[in-house]
């Protein structure tokens, strides 16, 4: 504890040891026993109490014992108890004891005691003076004989209160009143006795010092019979100030003493000049002090200064510092009219307005004047002294008041018994200097004050003197210092030598303690930034009140302040105290959990709950959307979407900023009534050990929301860990996530969002809309491990994958099944090809609705199927790298053959020429086959989400392996015994591992096996394309003639391979899987050709197609060459085409490929 500086508390030492030289006795005797059990007992309270520090009546009345006289045996020279409440305007007050007699109930005296002392400040009549009581319910004897010294510690007034039901007992009452009178008979001025209950004719005689009241509540003259009182005070206090002012030249001035100078005094020559001028100061100074109670400032103020005089001149010490104390309180009494005391009401003198001039008493600078004896007056009961007032010449200024203070004090510290005097002198600077903002100054006086060494006080003495220090302390803005000292008191209230330790008194204590070091017990000031004050003590502070709650026996306040101090103060705690609070937490909570709900005290204050925050720490905080297949989509509009009905206004810049607000809070996505809502959270786990989090669920409000809890488990010092917390909305509307709850240690905690700092949001508020029903899709085909991603960004929800040969057809069964609680009312099937590169022929995908609408609404559980076609048809034609000579005729192949790495390639027969995997590579390796992706798209509605317009989007995505299955490699026509037949010739060749058969619109079969090429003949009529006239129609929806030449071919096309019907089935197919459909595929050949022959094998000047894909040329057999070496080529329009090569020669063998590839394709 630091010392101060230059000031008083720097000499305490030399102080202290001074005392002893002073002229004094050494040291007061010790009180007999008799008189320190009156001391020490007091009267009786309901419960067998006492008041302490008062004499008991019945023993004062049998032993007959007066404190007041000088010689009786065990007599105190000290003041045993210091009134720490003392201020400086307490000297103008008179003293009254307030104090119950016989059995008299706590709630009904001091009931009237609060009446009695409202009753503080009355008006004396015919005079413009004031008069103020002060009064106490005990008071110690001893201190009233210091009475002389200071005349405010003399008790002048005794009032008490008793019940008395009875007649016979009223003799006994009233003996008890007279032996209470003669305790303090010596100073008292007058008595008053309040009696309850007693009625009759003892209650009707008409009595001056006793008031009868029939009941507590019956007692309207109350405040009339103390002011009374007070007013008969005034007359005995206007006598003795008369007496003692009035000049009797020739008598012998008595000397006034304090109790232990009495002997000291004896022998003196009373005759001499210093004795008489002694004597003659102490006068003066007791009048002052009656001037003052009377009213008279300016009076008082002139008795005081000559008294400073006189006394300094016979260096009277004691009495020159009570002297220089009272010319300080007269003069802060007149600066301060509204008291240093901090009391309710501003003390004001009756008929002074305090002028302006008053607002200049506080000037710095401000000097004591010389004394004006003219300003005594010799009337005091008719004077009036306003004038005096006003003008207060002989006051000290506000720098000189405390200047006189330290003079005083300077003064008491040479006596060893006037401690209590010099530390109350003290405690009163100190409020004088807090109203005049003067910290560091009053700060030196307390530290004088707190090394003033008195008598061995008790426990409860102690403990009032450190809270009055902390009271001082937290008046002049020393908040840390008071919270010391104030703790030092809950300390001693549980120290060991109590039998019976104060533990609420200590934990009362301790809470007062925290707002000095920067500690509240809301842990919502933690969060707003630095950590203030030191956190070594704050810990310490709260372990105490964790202890003293436990002693107290109140559980739940140790949880609750054990879970405020690892929440606040993790930061600062060590891996092994972690530990050891966790562990003592658990060991609490076992007993009682801890919750958040508000304890309260039995003062009125309340804790408020502590959340667990950082148990686990919560960096982020995102709300997901549904899953891809439970999303609601909002049907469109007629207005569409980009029209707002909530404003006509396109733009409103009054609402913008509030709308940017809410957008900033609000979710673009929307939640389902009755579906499984997920927020995900990114914790951390900062604690050294495994941290259990059990119970962990969402907040909300807005909707009825059902939180599914969730229990989780961190590895110590976990880093970001995702956690997702999982709900379902019950009823529709606007839904907020306003954090979550948890339990960890045994702790419940509701943990906020906009409590948690430092945390990121995207938004907090989604609408939850209408239940929607829920649809479950199963297929056929086995799951693909191809995940499509379609280039419109939606999310596929299931995938499957099947593998066909090029121009199989598979059929897919869907399985519905309605898996919520919602009826399905509505499903309409889409389909998006996600591969373009590939052309497709015909329907790829097929499907009808009619039979499964029919079922309709499907109920929840139930169960509707239908059936799509998968029919693939492609052009392998493109692959030049698989063209081969296949025979020493010339033939050629081309396409792809399908990727199966079970699959082996057969050699060709005999009059084949086998493939040359130098050149082409084998058909079943992964480059010789096509994909086909797609998507499916359900969608689908029902319940209340379809009358508000919600539906949901289920997609399948589709991924499908296509191989080659027949290649025709070559094409030619021999004419038939009809002019209008002719001969198709087709050379076929099986891509496939498997043998299959090859069947025309005859009932003829083509028996191939795996890698085998053979020729078949097929009898045609010959095709007039006339027929297909060109309509006004087709000239008006196609923009150019490619596309119109496009669609005859394609017309011509489907003519040719309605007349051919060419199929094909594998054999081993259809023979091992009995029950299974065979695998049976169709061909298509589109022939455009131009004949060049004498004899035309088609109508002359006509056109067949070959294929729909070929560009507008024409082919023709040449027929000069022999057959085996006749080749088809391109005409001019199709070199054109390719401009890069400039001989027909060149162009030969690629050209025949990509005939023949066209070829193939069209037999597909």
């Amino acid at each position: 504890m630091r010392r101060g500086g230059a000031g008083l508390a720097a000499s305490r030492k030399l102080q202290l040891r001074a005392r002893g030289a002073a002229a004094e006795p050494a040291r007061p005797r010790r009180p007999s026993r008799r008189w320190r059990l009156l001391r020490a007992r007091g009267p009786r309270l309901p419960g067998g109490r006492r008041h302490p520090r008062v004499p008991e009546w019945e023993k004062a009345c049998k032993t007959r014992v007066h404190p007041q006289n000088p010689f009786s045996l065990g007599r105190v020279f000290t003041m045993s108890v210091p009134d720490y409440m003392q201020c400086a305007e307490d000297h103008q007050t008179l003293l009254v004891v307030v104090q119950p007699v016989g059995i008299v109930s706590e709630e009904n005296f001091f009931r009237i005691y609060k009446r009695i002392s409202s009753v503080n400040q009355i008006s004396v009549r015919d005079s413009q003076r004031a008069l103020y009581i002060r009064y106490r319910h005990h008071y110690p004897p001893e201190n009233s004989e210091w009475g002389d010294f200071q005349t405010h510690r003399k008790v002048v007034g005794l009032i008490t209160i008793t019940d008395c039901f009875s007649a016979k007992d009223w003799p006994q009452t009233f003996e008890k009143f007279h032996v209470q009178k003669e305790i303090y008979g010596s100073t008292l001025y007058d008595s008053r006795l309040f009696v309850f209950g007693l009625q009759g004719e003892i209650a009707e005689q008409p009595r001056t010092d006793v008031a009868f009241y029939p009941s507590y509540d019956d007692c309207a003259t109350v405040e009339k019979r103390i002011e009374d009182f007070v007013e008969s005070l005034f007359i005995v206090l206007e006598s003795k100030r008369l007496d003692r002012a009035t000049d009797k030249s020739g008598d012998k001035i008595p000397l006034l003493c304090v109790p232990f100078e009495k002997k000291d005094f004896v022998g003196l020559d009373t005759d001499s000049r210093h004795y008489k001028k002694r004597c003659q100061g102490r006068l003066r100074k007791h009048v002052g002090d009656l001037c003052l109670q009377a009213g008279m400032l300016q009076d008082s103020l002139v008795h005081y200064h000559m008294s400073v005089e006189l006394l300094r001149s016979v260096n009277d010490f004691l009495w020159l510092g009570a002297a220089l104390e009272g010319l300080c309180s007269a003069s802060v009494i007149y600066h301060y009219p509204g008291g240093t005391g901090g009391k309710a009401g501003a003390r004001r003198f009756p008929g002074s307005a305090l002028p302006a001039e008053a607002a200049n008493r506080h000037r710095p600078g401000a000097q004591e004047v010389l004394i004006d004896p003219g300003a005594l007056t010799t009337n005091g009961i008719n004077a009036d002294t306003s004038t005096e007032i006003g003008r207060a010449k002989n006051c000290l200024s506000p720098e000189d008041i405390i200047e006189k203070y330290k003079e005083a004090i300077s003064y008491y510290s040479k006596y060893k018994n006037a401690g209590v005097i010099e530390l109350e002198a003290c405690v009163k600077a100190v409020r004088v200097l807090a109203i005049q903002k003067r910290s560091m100054e009053a700060s030196e006086f307390l530290q004088n004050a707190v090394y003033i060494n008195l008598r061995q006080l008790s426990e409860e003495e102690k403990i009032q003197r450190y809270s009055i220090l902390s009271e001082l302390y937290e008046l002049i803005g020393f908040h840390r210092k008071s919270a010391f000292f104030k703790r030092v008191a809950a300390m001693q209230c549980v120290a060991p030598s109590i039998s019976e330790p104060g533990w609420r008194a200590c934990y009362k204590l301790l809470l007062e303690t925290l707002p000095g070091y920067s500690l509240s017990l809301d842990p919502q000031d933690f969060n707003k930034g630095t950590h203030r004050g030191w956190a070594a003590v704050q810990m310490r502070l709260l372990h105490e009140l964790v202890y003293a709650s436990r002693r107290m026996g109140n559980p739940a306040l140790s949880v609750r302040h054990l879970s405020f101090l690892l929440q606040t103060m993790l930061d600062f705690l060590s891996d092994q105290e972690k530990k050891d609070v966790t562990q003592s937490l658990e060991n609490y909570t076992s007993k009682c959990p801890g919750t958040m709900e508000l304890l309260t005290l039995p003062d009125g204050l309340t804790l408020p709950p502590v959340p667990f925050t950082k148990l686990p720490i919560v960096r982020r905080v995102k709300l997901l959307n549904l899953p891809a297949s439970l999303r609601p989509q909002k049907m469109k509009s007629l207005l569409g979407q980009n029209v707002s009905a909530k404003s006509p206004f396109i733009y409103s810049p009054i609402i913008a900023h509030s709308r940017g607000e809410e957008r900033s809070k609000k979710i673009d996505f929307q939640w389902v009534q009755g579906d499984v809502c997920e927020v995900q959270l990114m914790v951390y786990n900062p604690m050294p050990f495994e941290l259990r989090v059990e119970n962990m669920g969402l907040l909300t409000s807005g909707v009825e929301f059902e939180s599914l809890p969730a229990a989780l488990s961190l590895p110590a010092e976990s880093g970001l860990y995702p956690v997702t917390l999982v709900g379902v909305p019950q009823t529709t509307g606007t839904i907020t996530v306003n954090g979550y709850h948890t339990t960890v240690f045994g702790v419940f905690s509701d943990c906020l969002l906009d409590s948690l700092p430092g945390i990121k949001t995207s938004g907090s508020t989604v609408e939850v809309i209408p239940a929607l029903p829920r649809l479950q899709i199963s297929t056929s085909l086995p799951r693909s491990a191809h995940s499509l991603q379609p280039s419109s960004g939606d999310e596929i929800s299931t995938n499957v994958s099947v593998q066909l040969y090029n121009g199989e057809t598979q059929q897919l069964v869907v399985r519905l099944e309605n898996i919520g609680l919602e009826p399905l009312e509505k499903l309409e099937v889409t389909s998006k090809i996600l591969t373009t590169k590939e052309k497709l022929y015909g329907d790829f995908l097929s499907w009808k609705l009619e039979d499964t609408l029919a079922q309709f609404p499907l109920q929840p559980g139930k169960v509707a199927t239908f059936t799509i076609s998968i029919k693939v048809k492609l052009d392998f034609s493109c692959q030049e790298n698989l063209l081969q000579d296949l025979s020493d005729d010339g033939i050629s192949v081309s396409g792809f053959p399908l990727c199966s790495p079970f699959r082996q390639v057969v050699r060709p027969r005999v009059e084949s020429k086998p493939v040359n995997a130098a050149e082409g590579g084998r058909p079943g390796e992964p480059g010789h086959m096509k994909t086909l992706e797609a998507v499916l798209n359900f969608k689908y509605s029902g319940g209340p989400g379809h009358v508000e317009g919600y539906y949901r989007n289920l997609a399948l995505g589709l991924h499908v392996e296509v191989e080659p299955s027949v290649f025709f490699t070559r094409v030619s026509t021999l004419p038939a015994t009809s002019t209008r037949q002719c001969h198709l010739l087709l050379d076929v060749f099986n891509a496939t591992e498997h043998e299959l058969s090859v069947r025309a619109r005859s009932d003829e079969e083509l028996i191939l096996h795996a890698g085998e090429c053979q020729r078949m003949a097929i009898q045609v009529d010959k095709f007039n394309f006339e027929s297909f006239a060109e309509s006004p129609a087709d000239k008006g929806q196609f923009a150019n003639s490619k596309h119109l030449e496009e669609e005859r071919q394609e017309a011509r096309g489907l003519e040719i391979n309605s007349k051919l019907d060419i199929h094909w089935t594998i054999i081993s197919f259809s023979q091992t899987q009995g029950a299974q459909r065979a695998v049976f595929t169709e061909c298509l050949l589109w022939v455009r050709c131009t004949p060049s022959a004498p004899r035309p094998l088609f109508s002359p000047s006509k056109t067949v197609a070959l294929n729909q894909t070929l560009p507008s040329s024409s082919w023709a057999i040449q027929g000069a060459e022999p057959r085996h070496q006749r080749r088809l080529c391109w005409d001019e329009n199709t070199r054109h085409r390719h401009s890069q090569s400039s001989r027909c020669k060149s162009e030969n063998k690629v050209v025949e490929k990509r005939l023949i590839n066209h070829l193939e394709q069209s037999f597909h």
